[in-house]
């Protein structure tokens, strides 16, 4: 599948063309619903978490979004386990990649900024011998720096001011150079067989990968995207993340301007496809499969986004008669980008107190989803 990519066996159009026009289309029509959308906001932080549960999922794995919104908070109700924190760093990621630049996730320094030493930085493979030239390079380096303080003292001693300043900036620099040595250093420590495959090269794989990336620059975004996906889950450069792939590929998406104002909810929609689709052994068929995903997952996101709409249009009657400072329009906003939350959850965020949350719950006429009497949560539709 990949030997197509540019100038070889051509890909299947005629089995492509259908799923790429769907997808192309539902992602279009998603992104331009969102972007005049009075809940944009509350939509991408709801659907964040509604991914990372997701992406879970697919892993066979099962974390309650409401564990998960609660650990997010700091308001864990019982001891984090290993997959909540996992689904949490899945969270964290796509929020990381929805603030930085459309092409950052996919720059080298986005993939090494996102992926920590899984990302294939050389540091983690150089030998000893080297970090050691290294770290006496760094210890010149600090030398010279010293040297042209000292200069620049004498050539400022008739003005003190500047003086001070120079050294202030000399001592600036001499401490990110030995913050950068022990970063090295540290990246340079060796990995635990136990832990990782050391036959696993994750450098020349990243590479690999990322000329399969740069080679489907000329193809339209959903196929784009989907090859990427594909690509990633056959050649596994990373050991330990899997799931980063559907994300790079959502940030891809949004790199190539199909999606403008959110990030694809890819793990969402492939969970709408059946395994076997998804896994089959057929290239083309696998392709078809991550386009319905992206189809899937936009129509899922116009749903969830008409229906709180609707919700928010309910909630908003409530407020005829209230004052101008009332907190319960801020209240509604924060209900709309959660899944749910709790009263100490509303009391961090409104600045109120606990009691005065629950009063505000109760004016509101939110629905508590727990069935409890003590730790409640509330949420909408």
């Amino acid at each position: 599948m990949y030997d197509a990519l540019p100038n070889a066996s051509p890909l299947p159009w005629s089995a492509l063309a259908l799923p790429i026009a769907a997808a192309e289309d539902s992602l279009a029509r998603l992104d331009e619903r969102l972007a005049k959308s009075p809940i944009r906001d509350g939509w991408i932080a709801r659907t964040h978490f509604i991914d990372a549960s997701a992406s879970l999922w697919l892993q066979g794995e099962l974390v309650h979004i409401e564990d998960l919104v609660l650990h997010d908070a700091g308001m864990d109700v019982r001891t984090p386990t290993h997959e909540l924190n996992r689904a949490h760093t899945v969270l964290r990621t796509r929020r990381r990649m929805l603030a930085g630049a459309p092409g950052w996730a996919l720059s080298p320094l986005g993939l090494q900024d996102l992926c920590g030493r899984s990302a294939g930085d050389n540091a983690t493979e150089m030998p000893r011998a080297t970090q050691q030239g290294r770290g006496a390079a760094n210890a010149d380096a600090d030398d010279a720096n010293a040297d042209a303080s000292e200069d620049r003292a004498i050539a400022g001693h008739d003005d003190p001011r500047l003086a001070q300043a120079l050294a202030a900036v000399d001592a600036a620099m001499a401490q990110t150079d030995r913050h950068l040595a022990n970063a090295a250093a540290q990246y340079a420590i060796e990995r635990d067989p136990l832990i990782y495959d050391l036959d696993w090269d994750e450098a020349a794989r990243l590479s690999e990968w990322q000329r399969i990336t740069a080679a489907t620059q000329s193809l339209p975004p959903t196929l784009a995207a989907a090859i990427v996906l594909a690509a990633f889950d056959d050649i596994a450069p990373l050991q330990h993340l899997p799931w980063m792939g559907r994300l790079l590929a959502a940030a891809l998406l949004r790199a190539r301007g199909k999606t403008r104002v959110h990030l694809a909810c890819l793990n969402l929609g492939l969970r709408a496809i059946p395994r076997e689709q998804r896994r089959a052994r057929s290239g083309p068929d696998r392709l078809v499969a991550i386009l319905d995903a992206m189809t899937a997952g936009a129509d899922a996101g116009l749903k969830d986004h008409d229906r709180w709409l609707n919700a928010r249009a309910v909630l908003a009657r409530k407020l005829d008669g209230r004052r101008s400072t009332s907190k319960l329009p801020t209240l509604i906003d924060y209900v709309l980008s959660r899944p749910m939350v709790s009263a100490g959850m509303i009391a961090a965020a409104l600045g109120v107190t606990p009691r005065a949350a629950l009063d505000l719950v109760a004016q509101l006429g939110l629905r508590e989803t727990t069935g409890r009497g003590r730790y409640r949560a509330w949420g909408v539709l």
